[in-house]
């Protein structure tokens, strides 16, 4: 059970991040997470088990690298597409984004070859990979929660080093005051759109952990993620309070395992006080409620 929180916290929590990009970094209200999570998840799921078919050593060897970083681009492209509509034809945030994930799931569909879903029950190269890392001091589940726990390790220490960089300073300072950036010379729309790629690329490296942890990719997959990843940043930022940008990513992770120990509870117990699954997503959103609430209740008091 606990491993299991653990390993969906740690996997949604790169979601989060993106999430935490767009809406906190970059101040860019963006649903374009609903198209790049699936996308990342199909093109993850299909790379990958090409690869692993492969008669060639080498692209066999590097089918689940290959997975991930397909699942990252797909997720960036989705990104792309979005800061494209917005910055060329003056579209906005939201709109831009509900475009770009509408369009997408007709594109994920044929990345699928057609078929809404694919099960990935046979040939599931990621998964196996992960529960075999560390197999000779670990079980397949320890094993699978390293894995994640490295994953995370390595996108945390890649952002908290890219956010202390000047580009990175200067894409944090864009969400804060553009005005300040274009006094700095540099381009404020050319740095939004690296910046909506990245808050779009780690939903799709996400996606592509996900769909092989559950077994399968589906283009439905991404429907109510936006929501998933504000509650969790959302969670993070009321249990630990800080300016420092390495603490606020750390608190993302900290914010999804919560989260899905939340979840969890509630599917487990939930029968107590007649909440059933389908409550879920009513739970998530009240959940958002809840943690604006109380940190609007606690800057009032302070």
């Amino acid at each position: 059970m606990i491993e299991g929180i653990l390993v969906e916290g740690l996997i949604y929590s790169i979601l989060a991040l993106g999430v935490f990009v767009s809406f906190r970094v970059l101040d860019f209200p963006d649903l374009t997470v609903e198209g790049s999570f699936p996308a990342g998840a199909a093109a993850g799921a299909v790379v990958a088990q090409a690869a692993s078919a492969s008669p060639l050593p080498l692209v066999h060897a590097l089918a689940v690298p290959a997975g991930l970083l397909a699942g990252f681009i797909a997720g960036g492209l989705a990104g792309f597409v979005t800061a494209v509509v917005h910055h060329r034809l003056k579209v906005p945030p939201l709109l831009a984004g509900i475009v770009t994930m509408t369009g997408f799931y007709s594109i994920n569909l044929r990345i699928l070859g057609g078929k809404p879903n694919l099960p990935l029950i046979t040939n599931n190269p990621m998964l196996a990979q992960a529960r075999s890392f560390l197999s000779s001091l670990l079980s397949p589940a320890g094993a699978l929660l390293a894995s994640c726990a490295l994953v995370c390790l390595v996108l945390f220490g890649l952002l908290d080093l890219f956010f202390h960089t000047e580009i990175g300073i200067a894409m944090g300072a864009l969400g804060d005051n553009e005005n300040a950036v274009i006094q700095a010379g540099i381009q404020p729309n050319r740095l939004r759109t690296w910046g909506i790629m990245l808050a779009n690329a780690l939903p799709g490296l996400s996606g592509a952990m996900a769909a092989a942890y559950q077994g399968f990719a589906d283009v439905n997959l991404g429907q109510g993620v936006v929501a998933t990843g504000l509650a969790t940043v959302m969670l993070g930022e009321l249990v630990v309070h800080s300016q420092f940008i390495g603490v606020q990513l750390a608190r993302v992770f900290l914010g999804s395992i919560i989260f899905r120990a939340l979840m969890y509870a509630a599917r487990s117990w939930g029968y107590v006080a007649g909440i059933t699954p389908n409550d879920l997503r009513l739970l998530t959103a009240l959940l958002i409620i809840a943690s604006v609430a109380i940190s609007r209740y606690g800057r009032k008091k302070r």
